[in-house]
C-alpha cells in the first residue's frame, strides 16, 4: 500500500512536471517553439487529448484524481490558446491611439491577456462541476495571508530600486518612474494574479491530493521557471531563472498554509516590480 502510494505521487510529479513544460514552455503564450500551423495544430492537439483524457478517467472513481488533473491543464491550454490567438489587445490599442512601446501600452497589453486567461480558468473551471475554492479563490487564512503578502510586498518595493539596476535597468530616476506608477500598478497586479490562479491555483490543490504538498509546489514551479526562459529584462538570464525557483516555491507554500491566494499575489506583485522598471527603463 506504501509503495502504491510512492509510486503514484511519483507518477503524478513526473506527469504535472512533463505536461506543465509541454503546455507552458513548448507552447507558451509568449514565446511559443513553434509558429504558423504546426502552434496552431499543436495548441488544438493538446486541448482535445486533455479533455477526452479528463473526460475518461473523471468516469472512473479510482481514476478521479488524475481526470481533475487533465482538465486542469485542458482550462490552461485553452486559456493560453485563446490569449495567443485573439487580437484584441491589437484593437483595443488601435482603438486608443496607444503604442505598445509606452508604459500604458505595455499595461494595458498585460491587462488584457490576464483578463482572457482569468475568465478563461473561471468560465472553464465553473463548467466542469469545480467551485472557486478549488482554484483557492477563498477566504482561508485570510488575515495571515495579507499580513504576509503586503509584508512581503512593501519589502518588495524598499528594494526595487536595487533589484532593477542588478537585473539591468538604466537611468531610473524619481522624476522619470513617477509617471509610470499607475501602469506599474496596472502591470503587477494583472500580472501577479493570472500568473498565481494560472500556475498554483490552478493545480496545487489537485496535485496535492495524489501526490503530497511539497511534490506538487515543486511539479508546479519547473514548468512555471521554465516559462521564463528567454526573458529578455535581465542580462543574466540563469540568474533570474535561479531567483525565480525558490520564490515560485515560496508562493506556492504561502498559498497552501492560508489555503488562499491572495498572500501569494500580493507578494508575486511586489517581486515583478524591479521587472517592470526593466522593461520601461529601456522604453524610448
Amino acid at each position: 500500500m506504501v509503495m502504491g502510494k510512492r509510486t503514484s505521487a511519483i507518477f503524478s510529479f513526473l506527469f504535472v512536471s512533463l505536461s506543465g513544460i509541454l503546455v507552458f514552455v513548448v507552447f507558451s503564450h509568449i514565446r511559443p517553439f513553434f509558429t504558423g500551423s504546426f502552434d496552431l495544430i499543436g495548441r488544438l492537439l493538446l486541448i482535445v487529448i486533455f479533455f477526452c483524457g479528463s473526460v475518461k478517467l473523471r468516469q472512473n472513481e479510482r481514476l478521479k484524481p488524475y481526470g481533475r488533473i487533465l482538465y486542469a491543464f485542458f482550462i490552461a491550454s485553452a486559456a493560453l490558446a485563446l490569449d495567443y490567438y485573439l487580437p484584441t489587445i491589437r484593437w483595443l490599442l488601435e482603438v486608443l491611439h496607444i503604442s505598445i512601446r509606452t508604459p500604458m501600452g505595455i499595461a494595458l497589453d498585460k491587462l488584457d491577456s490576464s483578463v482572457i486567461i482569468i475568465l478563461s480558468i473561471l468560465l472553464l473551471n465553473r463548467l466542469s462541476g469545480e467551485s472557486p475554492g478549488s482554484l483557492y479563490l477563498k477566504k482561508g487564512k485570510l488575515r495571515k495571508g495579507l499580513v504576509l503578502g503586503i509584508s512581503a510586498f512593501l519589502v518588495c518595493v524598499s528594494g526595487s530600486l536595487f533589484a532593477a539596476k542588478l537585473f539591468g535597468a538604466k537611468n531610473l530616476t524619481f522624476t522619470r518612474i513617477l509617471p509610470w506608477i499607475p501602469w506599474i500598478l496596472i502591470f503587477i497586479l494583472a500580472n501577479a494574479f493570472n500568473e498565481e490562479l494560472l500556475f498554483r491555483g490552478l493545480f496545487l490543490e489537485k496535485a496535492s491530493r495524489i501526490s503530497g504538498r511539497f511534490c506538487a509546489n515543486l511539479a508546479v514551479s519547473i514548468p512555471f521557471v521554465l516559462h521564463h526562459t528567454g526573458v529578455t529584462y535581465t542580462n543574466d538570464s540563469l540568474l533570474f531563472l535561479a531567483y525565480l525557483l525558490p520564490l515560485s516555491l515560496i508562493w506556492g507554500y504561502l498559498m497552501q498554509d492560508t489555503d488562499s491566494l491572495w498572500g501569494s499575489v500580493l507578494f508575486h506583485a511586489g517581486t515583478d516590480i524591479p521587472v517592470v522598471l526593466v522593461i520601461f527603463s529601456g522604453l524610448p
